[in-house]
């Protein structure tokens, strides 16, 4: 009866700590790489000047990962003199650490790319050169690293590795490209292989992967440079794949899963395009394709029967019919990034215009909209929301808004 008692109480801690590991999750686009950030009670409307400014931290470098908060720190990667850094600040803006990640890319558009992932207690990070770190989230300290070009025999790409890594459980996702190695999945503890796909042998295509639930199935999914690949999370088989038929090597947004459809943003050739997974899993096919819809970096979002987001040309906002594929509202605007939280979308434009955007009855609306001026290079960064604070950055400069509603 004692060791039926403790193998209960063993199963409910193991089951407590799972729990605990999966809400403390904090990655590029939000919780579940949607862009659509948890909030409530945030301003419905900005001054003429902007939200708030809370406070700004100068010296991140170049570089376009987002910012990330896990309530406790906000962690940014950047780059100075060809080296890379993970800077951490506090909810003031104080730096606590910084940890030097090894060179970064500066050949085009200089600096990271990807944002980090923190899980519990530890930080995940991808550098441009295909260098995977693990660090301790509260200190800096390091914890293992993998190089996906020497230890996975990757392959980088024209400008650079760009993946915000992804984790299940105790186990990391990632893409090196190489022929025999286009996906592989690590013990996110230790760094050790668990297993490697050689899929469609493709390299990588700046894509972060998401994982679907689809016939008892986990299936990883991403953009490779040539195929949308769906992968068995459990082993690395392949499940299926779809010829990206168009030329164009650029496929950055995270791929957006629901009800059996998958969606893929891609201004690399093949614009906004729906597709159906079998209720197996084990199967896709095209449902309709827009081919001039669709953006390169800026992430999209889908809310009830619609897809919203920039377009790349003309430059605007708009919400294109999930069913049919055509569009059903446009706003101008510049092309830029989308987040989405308490009823209302977040735009920051790569002409440095951040706007909060409504979609009243399929109406939209630029509701407010202000500039970012301190900060250096473009604005390519997607902005990030944490209990009622806005994280802008641009390059050289992080900045925190309060977007809270005050009391009525």
């Amino acid at each position: 009866m004692n060791h039926f008692r403790y193998a209960i109480l063993l199963s409910l801690l193991t089951l407590i700590n799972s729990l605990l590991v999966a809400q403390s999750l904090y990655q590029f686009r939000g919780p579940d790489r949607t862009g659509i950030y948890p909030g409530e009670h945030l301003l419905r409307q900005w001054p003429a000047e902007g939200p708030p400014l809370l406070w700004q931290a100068t010296g991140t470098g170049n570089g376009f990962s987002t910012p990330v908060s896990n309530g406790k720190l906000v962690y940014v990667a950047g780059e100075k003199d060809s080296t890379g850094y993970i800077f951490a600040f506090d909810n003031k803006g104080v730096l606590k650490w910084k940890k030097e990640t090894g060179r970064e890319w500066t050949e085009n558009f200089p600096g990271p790319r990807s944002t980090v992932t923190v899980v519990g207690d530890l930080l995940y990070y991808c550098s441009s050169m295909g260098k995977i770190i693990c660090l301790d989230a509260a200190n800096g300290e390091s914890k293992w690293v993998v190089d996906l070009l020497k230890d996975l025999h990757g392959i980088n790409i024209r400008f650079g590795y760009t993946e915000s890594l992804l984790v299940d459980g105790d186990v990391l996702f990632c893409s090196p490209g190489g022929p025999d190695t286009n996906i592989v999945a690590l013990n996110r503890l230790t760094g050790s292989l668990i297993w490697k796909s050689k899929a469609m042998g493709d390299s990588a295509a700046y894509c972060s992967p998401i994982l679907i639930h689809q016939g008892g199935k986990k299936i990883l999914t991403t953009l490779s440079i040539h195929h949308l690949l769906g992968i068995d999370a459990s082993d690395g088989k392949l499940l299926w794949s779809q010829k990206i038929d168009r030329q164009g090597d650029i496929h950055c947004n995270v791929p957006w899963f629901e009800d059996g459809d998958l969606y893929i943003n891609d201004r690399g050739g093949n614009g906004l395009l729906k597709l159906s997974l079998t209720a197996a899993g084990d199967s896709v096919k095209e449902v309709w394709r827009n081919f001039k819809a669709g953006n390169v970096q800026s992430g999209f979002i889908k809310l009830g029967n619609n897809l919203f987001g920039s377009r790349y040309r003309p430059a605007r906002f708009e919400s294109i019919d999930a069913t049919t594929g055509q569009v059903a509202d446009t706003l101008k605007f510049s092309v830029g990034s989308t987040i989405y939280a308490d009823g209302m979308f977040y735009c920051y434009g790569e002409d440095g215009t951040m706007g909060l955007i409504s979609a009243d009855q399929g109406k939209l609306s630029l509701v407010s909209s202000f500039k970012i001026t301190e900060g250096t290079n473009e604005h390519f960064a997607h902005p990030s929301i944490r209990d009622g604070v806005l994280y802008v950055r641009h390059g050289d400069v992080l900045m925190a808004f309060n977007i809270r509603r005050q009391e009525e």
